[in-house]
């Protein structure tokens, strides 16, 4: 199901305009989620850190979470482009996504650690995260991710306000959320 129209914040710049119009061309391509999320990231990567991508209001932050900006939803359902605004020590849960996702950090540093689920070894056994990946994301580093091999945890350990733009491949505006699952399970590292 999709929304009947797309979703357009109500304030919206020239240069958002231009880059939904760059993702809508790469995803119309139709092709698989992998190399859709590397187009759409070649895509994202000349408008990280202009001063006119967002307007005041699609930076402000959150005292008690990190806050989620959703910029666009296309009619079809195809991709949302949101802004999530960090401030200091924000992070989120040990996740994976509903589609594929591309990151792309537009102000600040996000830090990220990257984990591999390994199932339960025999009967009684049970699933646990291996942390693969410790990566520190400064602005204009832009990355991508298609389920399985999405699961990840994301914080502002800067001191300062971090802001990053996420494409997704899902109707954001109605899901509410890019998040599929939350991992509480035991994690090395």
């Amino acid at each position: 199901m999709s929304t009947p129209t797309a979703y357009r914040a109500a304030r919206t710049t020239e240069r958002l305009d231009t880059l939904v119009a760059d993702v809508r061309e790469a995803v119309g391509r139709g092709l698989p989620p992998d190399l859709t999320a590397y187009l759409v990231g070649e895509r994202l990567a000349p408008h990280l850190g202009s001063a006119d991508l967002l307007t005041d209001e699609q930076r402000e932050g959150d005292p008690e979470r990190y806050r989620q900006h959703v910029l666009h939803a296309e009619h079809d359902g195809s991709f949302s482009i949101v802004a999530l605004v960090w401030l200091p020590g924000q992070r989120t849960s040990v996740h994976d996504h509903v589609s594929w996702c591309v990151t792309g950090v537009h102000e600040g540093e996000e830090q990220e650690r990257r984990y591999r689920l390994v199932p339960a070894a025999g009967p009684g056994g049970a699933a646990r995260l291996v942390a693969t990946e410790d990566v520190v994301n400064p602005r204009g580093s832009v990355c991508g991710f298609a389920p399985p091999g999405d699961i990840h945890r994301v914080w502002n350990a800067c001191g300062t306000l971090a802001i990053s733009i996420h494409v997704y491949g899902a109707d954001i505006a109605r899901l509410g959320s890019s998040v599929r699952r939350v991992y509480e399970l035991p994690a090395d590292r």
